[in-house]
């Protein structure tokens, strides 16, 4: 517990430290400022900055290379396991379109030859949970038992860090999915030592994540849950096993379900979800200029008809004229923009990889 406490509070300190400094001053690249580089937009309009998630792998890093109770070859997979899903993330968060979309999209864009951002990270990631579970190591008594187990444990790793980057579609789902699911790798004597830091340092960060001021984007989910799926594979052989079928479950039911409407649909899991979370912007109704009398019934026979009218959100059109050239007033009407989300949602985008 000790080694636990120390672990988190190391995490903690080196995250909140992190996302200060970056934020004080953004880094910029090819010449344009930090501010464009990390600010996005998000589904109320406001600014937010993806710097989150390099102050979580930061912190992750740096609290674990300082956590006792870590050997030299766990320590060193962890280091591969968070750093390179990060820096995996952040290449997709800076340079990833959402021409293709999920697993099926970007792998049948390979398959085309076009190398997509989300190609490159699933084959990275790929790698890397691979390279960290063979730095970690096995207990196998024979080699081919060495051999499951690495294959085993890098998919782990990999899927848990495609997994957690499903969730961050919503401020602070991610980071209370990570802490959920890593509380009970935390209490066990092999997997405490590995979630410590990440633990303290997503803690840190969630109040800025909950007050939509900043998000993980796909560098800190991606770290985030690598690290919680290298902390499992230090689990038994059938526990191990478990956890991969849920991921692969889970990773695959993400091509065809939308996680966001199962919580939505759920109360116990809509609750947790809105936990901390400031409420939606209030909708106004638009205000609509009279109409003449033939204009109104025509307007009344149409609503009872379609059983409804309404505009989305705060946009409505805007009327070209209010009269005719005879100067007889005309009807307005309300164009009801597509469904979807705004232009320049950061949480809007690829959400499967």
């Amino acid at each position: 517990m000790r080694r636990l406490l120390i672990g988190t509070a190391l995490g903690a300190a080196a995250g909140r430290a992190a996302y200060v400094a970056l934020t004080r001053r953004p880094p910029g690249m090819n010449g344009l400022p930090g501010d464009e580089v990390w600010g996005r937009t998000n589904h109320r309009g406001e600014p937010v900055t993806l710097l989150e998630g390099p102050a979580f792998v930061a912190g992750a890093a740096a609290g674990g290379l300082l956590t006792p109770g870590l050997g030299a070859r766990m320590r060193a997979a962890a280091l591969l396991a968070g750093v390179g899903s990060g820096l995996l993330g952040g290449y997709d968060d800076l340079a990833g379109t959402t021409s293709s979309r999920g697993f099926k999209g970007h792998l049948a864009a390979l398959a085309r030859g076009e190398v997509t951002s989300g190609a490159v990270k699933i084959l990275g990631i790929g790698a890397t949970g691979l390279a960290a579970a063979a730095i970690a190591g096995s207990g196998a008594p024979s080699r081919p038992g060495r051999v499951f187990d690495t294959l085993v444990n890098g998919a782990i790793v990999a899927g848990g860090a495609n997994l957690m980057n499903l969730f961050d579609l919503r401020p602070g789902r991610a980071i209370k999915v990570g802490l959920l699911t890593g509380t009970p790798l935390a209490l066990t004597s092999s997997g405490a030592a590995v979630v410590a830091a990440p633990l303290g340092a997503a803690a840190a960060l969630l109040p800025d994540d909950l007050g939509e001021r900043a998000m993980l984007g796909d560098t800190g989910s991606n770290a985030l849950g690598a690290l919680l799926g290298l902390a499992a594979t230090r689990l038994g052989r059938g526990p191990r096993l478990a956890v991969l079928a849920g991921l692969v479950g889970l990773n695959a039911a993400s091509e065809f379900v939308s996680f966001t409407k199962v919580i939505k649909q759920t109360p116990a899991l809509d609750w947790i979800d809105m936990l901390g979370r400031r409420p939606p912007a209030p909708q106004t109704a638009p205000q609509m200029a009279p109409v003449a009398a033939s204009a109104a019934a025509d307007s009344e026979a149409a609503e009872s008809e379609t059983g409804e009218a309404k505009a989305v959100g705060s946009q409505a059109a805007e009327p070209a004229a209010t009269e005719t050239a005879t100067g007889e007033p005309v009807r307005l009407r309300l164009v009801e923009p597509e469904a979807g989300p705004r232009p320049g949602d950061p949480r809007a985008g690829d959400p499967t990889v």
